[in-house]
């Protein structure tokens, strides 16, 4: 048998009351969203700016209240049993959130003092050796990189052994190395048996790291899939042609969606794989009196979907 879900959320909905001056009803955020995390994988929440994710992260942390539905924690209802839902999971947000006149190996004894861990459990020392920022223990955390800070805040939501860590857009605005250096830590954290949710604006990220899927877009789940079935509904398929002499113009054809002339003798062929196939493609450029050179394909990837499913949100 599975395991029971990491999450599991059922028809959650969240409406925000209307802000000052404002008529209405409000903002509905959430549009009754049903889906589990499974356990140990690394699950992906896409959408676009406003679609509903921080809302969604923020009801699982305690730090907004929904006005529908359920979600429950490492099998602990988020209303019903608060205290041990929490336990179980540490939340990574976007905003740089801490003291900063309190050391980094302060900063971990007073979030697992919050938590209620003995000091004779803390893990301060490990969790900052795990980061890579002991050498950094009693420096005060506004003197950090921001680089340091981002770490910092993974070692901080890590403090009470939570089984389940969300990242929300943790790699904004910060550089490839850093980036590399980030998803080094957490794939580590996911090979020790963390569950792990994480959104993201980089579909590419995504595509490479996380087992599972979901997007949500406009507060409704439009998506819900293993990664590469995800990429698998993406129907169009691109094939790069350089032919023997200049292009008059793009050749067409009803079994093309799309033609378009990049170089003088190189051309992007857009067509549907599930309609022809790159043969069949290669074999009508030629019938235009063209003989080819070189041929490069495309497979669709998760940006393809993504702009697909949310109409290019």
């Amino acid at each position: 048998m599975a395991p029971p879900p990491a999450i599991r959320i059922d028809n959650l909905a969240k409406r925000y009351a209307p802000g000052k001056g404002e008529s209405g009803e409000g903002k509905q955020a959430l549009k009754g969203v049903s889906f589990d995390v499974p356990q140990g994988g690394i699950f992906g929440l896409l959408g676009p700016n406003g679609a509903g994710k921080s809302t969604l992260i923020n009801i699982l942390a305690g730090l907004v209240d929904k006005t529908g539905g359920s979600a429950e924690i490492w099998g602990f209802d988020i209303d019903r049993n608060r205290r041990n839902a929490k336990r179980a999971i540490g939340i990574v947000p976007q905003e740089i959130v801490f003291d900063p006149f309190f050391t980094p190996f302060e900063v971990l004894e007073n979030q697992a003092g919050f938590y209620g861990v003995p000091k004779a459990e803390r893990r301060s020392e490990e969790l900052l050796r795990a980061v890579h920022l002991w050498d950094k223990r009693d420096a005060y955390a506004r003197t950090l990189s921001g680089g340091m800070k981002r770490r910092l805040l993974i070692a901080k939501a890590m403090v009470h052994s939570p089984p389940i860590l969300v990242l929300d857009e943790p790699t904004a605005g910060v550089d490839v190395e850093l980036r590399r250096q980030l998803w080094e830590l957490v794939a580590g954290l996911n090979a020790q048996g963390v569950t792990v949710v994480l959104t993201t604006h980089y579909l590419e990220e995504a595509e490479q790291l996380c087992d599972r899927i979901a997007i949500i877009n406009h507060g409704e789940l439009i998506a819900n899939k293993p990664t590469r079935e995800l990429i698998g509904m993406a129907r169009e398929k691109i094939v790069s042609v350089t032919v023997d002499k200049d292009l008059a113009g793009p050749p067409m054809d009803e079994s093309f969606l799309k033609a378009e002339v990049i170089e003088s003798r190189r051309l992007d062929i857009t067509y549907d794989r599930d309609a022809t196939t790159a043969g069949q493609v290669l074999a009508l450029v030629q019938s235009h009196g063209y003989a080819i050179e070189d041929v490069t394909t495309r497979e669709a990837d998760l940006e393809d979907v993504f702009v697909s499913l949310t109409g290019g949100g």
